[in-house]
């Protein structure tokens, strides 16, 4: 059952990227762009786009960039959401990319 809980996010390097609603990643613009499989991000067409680390950033591992999940048709655009403040960059782990940015998507 879907809760439409709300949980903000943001990408390694603190760009406030967009918000979750159960597994399904958004941009603050409403766009519905991603899809959660475990802690890997999965686009529409189902290539692999990051991941979720532990302490909730979304960063992209360059090992994974040919992986593909599961396709799903993106919801229809939501309003956009007011942009919450963007954060405090990390330093990012050998191998890792910053997440893309929202208007990539």
């Amino acid at each position: 059952m879907k809760t439409d809980t709300v949980r903000w996010a943001w990408t390694w390097s603190g760009l406030c990227f967009g918000y979750w609603i159960d597994d399904d990643l958004w941009t603050y613009g409403g766009k519905h762009v991603g899809r959660r499989i475990g802690t890997d991000i999965y686009a529409p067409n189902g290539r692999y786009v990051g991941e979720l680390m532990g302490d909730g950033r979304l960063t992209t591992n360059k090992a994974k960039a040919g992986n593909l999940g599961t396709l799903f048709v993106p919801t229809l655009a939501r309003g956009h959401e007011r942009r919450l403040p963007d954060g405090v960059g990390g330093a990012h782990y050998l191998g890792y990319d910053d997440f893309p940015h929202p208007d990539m998507f």
